[in-house]
């Protein structure tokens, strides 16, 4: 490619109040630009690069089995209304009609049409297992957008989906993915992890996230590092060791006046206790039935501790959730600021599994300005319902070792969810067994998003001059720069580069040619800060030592090569490069 001829502007400066250093530099090297909220082009820059990306994951999907395809954007509504997810999601999901008013929706994910292929596709036992994808447009209508193509609305991803007889060739299939995506991963050099997550809109029995640490990350993860150990979780979902007080005989309630201790800090101040002797009480009002139908839940942890509420929905089986008002907590008996589970009424009671544990902890009682002392779980009200709905956060005692654990902040770049038999059974989809009987098809999802991995990739692979990209995803290998201009010796230079530009790209590397008319700090700038790996400088000063100067993007250092053979020399450094990014590849073991 010429750069006279290149669509798209490099920018001095990005605009103002970005936050992520991958949005101003992909926005300053011409690579994207912005149409609307979380919408953007993809210049031909970005496009080579994606292309590459892209290609990676082919090369790992067809690696494990996987077969090609592709599906449409626009589904009718019917199939998600089959599944239960059409009033499930929420107003991220456009729907929207077609002239002869059927219910349509745009593709957020595929898994419907998967199971509706099954229903007419798969017949035998014989026919599985399978592993399907494609690499297609998405859209989802985020309500915060951010970082660019880190959170947008329109994106392309890799969606898999493996078909299964049963539950341990789902497993098998899982851990395949789970290894396949380490490999996608470290071939783009992007450092990741794997962490327990939650299945979400998803479903199913089990779900990991791949996560790119990073300041700039949305997701809170909780990490363990002892060695032996490694546990690592969304906080969404992560646990802890919860070691409960000292044991103690249950005491009779005792009603205590506690004027203006509203919260939990002023309660065990004014009684002189540690916050991990109460039990706090949260009101939420919950979607039930796909949140079509609402409820009111109390959630009681202990005091010291806060409400997970993702563990929360979970829990109730609610689309969402949000804050009760005073007055609806005060219809189901309780009182705002000393409420406890003591005489509530009209809803569902979710304690924290530690709660029970405990005994005499100090709870509201239902009457302003007043609070119960030595209260029990079991004694003193049943719960609907006892599980895990607490947070975990840093200094936490490991759940499997005991050791403290760490939060750190990160970015999604990949998921993969065992869905089981939802979907199929949904769309009525079976096979027949080698018995002729009828069993259900096992499925599994799997999903990662080329923008996003392009976008973090730029945000691991930058300095202060621009972006550096890794040779496996760079939009080119070589970026050919003549010092051009009107003297016989700058002429000499510019004619050099057109033949060198032609002998590189006959030995199949790919090269973008600086032809501008600029100076050569101008050139060198825009070098840097697109990053493509290897910076060939050809000049009168070059040429009269007898060849070119070759500077590596990444590691800086500079060579000076004689021009007979470079295109030899060049392919093998390029090979290098893509070699040691393949002995770097690490697929840790299965957790």
């Amino acid at each position: 490619m010429r750069f006279q001829r290149h669509f798209g502007l490099t920018l001095r400066q990005a605009p103002s109040g970005l936050e992520a250093a991958s949005h101003r530099l992909l926005l300053r090297a011409g690579f994207v630009r912005q149409l609307g909220q979380g919408l953007y082009s993809c210049l031909p820059l970005a496009h080579r690069s994606i292309t590459r990306i892209e290609d990676i994951l082919r090369e790992e999907m067809n690696r494990i089995g996987g077969q090609e395809m592709t599906m449409p954007v626009v589904h009718p509504a019917a199939i998600w209304q089959r599944s239960g997810r059409y009033d499930a999601v929420g107003p991220e999901m456009a729907r929207f009609k077609d002239r002869k008013n059927s219910d349509l929706v745009l593709a957020m994910t595929h898994e419907e049409v998967v199971a509706d292929l099954c229903r007419t596709e798969i017949r035998s036992h014989r026919q599985l297992p399978q592993v399907v994808y494609h690499i297609q447009t998405k859209f989802r209508d985020d309500p915060r957008p951010r970082a660019g193509l880190i959170r947008v609305r329109e994106f392309t991803m890799k969606d898999s989906y493996t078909l299964d007889r049963d539950a341990a060739g789902l497993e098998r299939q899982y851990r395949a993915h789970y290894g396949a995506y380490f490999r996608i991963f470290g071939r783009c050099l992007l450092p990741t992890i794997a962490v327990g997550s939650d299945v979400g809109m998803m479903g199913g029995s089990q779900a990991h996230e791949y996560m790119y640490l990073t300041a700039i990350g949305e997701d809170t993860l909780v990490l363990c590092d002892d060695d032996a150990c490694g546990y690592a979780a969304n906080r969404q979902v992560a646990r802890f060791r919860k070691d409960a007080g000292p044991a103690e005989e249950p005491r009779p309630p005792e009603r205590v006046a506690t004027p203006g201790a509203s919260t939990i800090r002023d309660l065990a101040a004014f009684l002189g206790i540690p916050e991990s002797r109460t039990a706090k009480a949260l009101f939420l009002t919950a979607g039930l039935d796909g949140g079509s139908r609402e409820e009111l839940v109390l959630a009681v942890i202990r005091g010291d501790m806060e409400v997970n509420e993702t563990k929360l929905a979970n829990a109730v089986g609610a689309a969402w959730l949000r804050p009760a008002g005073d007055d609806a907590i005060r219809a189901a008996g309780a009182a705002p600021g000393y409420a406890s589970p003591i005489g509530f009424r009209g809803g569902t009671v979710v304690v924290d599994d530690l709660v029970p544990e405990e005994t005499n902890l100090v709870a509201g009682a239902n009457e302003p300005g007043f609070h119960l002392l030595h209260t029990n779980a079991g004694r003193d009200y049943e719960p609907d319902v006892v599980t895990d709905i607490a947070v975990a956060g840093s200094g936490c005692p490991c759940t499997d070792c005991g050791a403290p654990l760490r939060t750190s902040r990160g970015v999604e770049v990949g998921n993969i969810f065992q869905l089981g038999t939802r979907y199929g059974d949904a769309a009525g989809a079976r096979f027949l067994d080698n018995n002729g009987e009828e069993r259900p098809i096992w499925m599994g999802s799997y999903g990662i998003g080329s923008g996003r991995l392009l976008a973090c990739i730029a945000e691991e692979h930058h300095d202060e001059a621009g972006l550096a990209w890794p040779a496996s995803v760079a939009p080119f290998d070589v970026h050919l720069l003549p010092l051009s201009g009107r003297s016989a010796a700058q002429r000499r230079a510019a004619e050099a580069a057109d033949v060198l530009y032609r002998e590189l790209r006959e030995a199949g590397l790919e090269v973008l040619l600086d032809d501008r008319d600029e100076r050569a700090g101008v050139k060198f700038a825009d070098a840097d800060l697109i990053g493509i790996p290897m910076r060939v400088v050809v000049s009168a000063r070059s040429l009269n030592q007898g060849g070119i100067e070759l500077k590596m993007r990444q590691s800086g250092t500079t060579a000076m090569l004689p021009l007979e053979g470079l295109a030899e020399a060049l392919t093998r450094r390029r090979a290098a490069l893509l070699d040691e990014i393949e002995r770097s590849v690490v697929v840790p073991s299965f957790r």
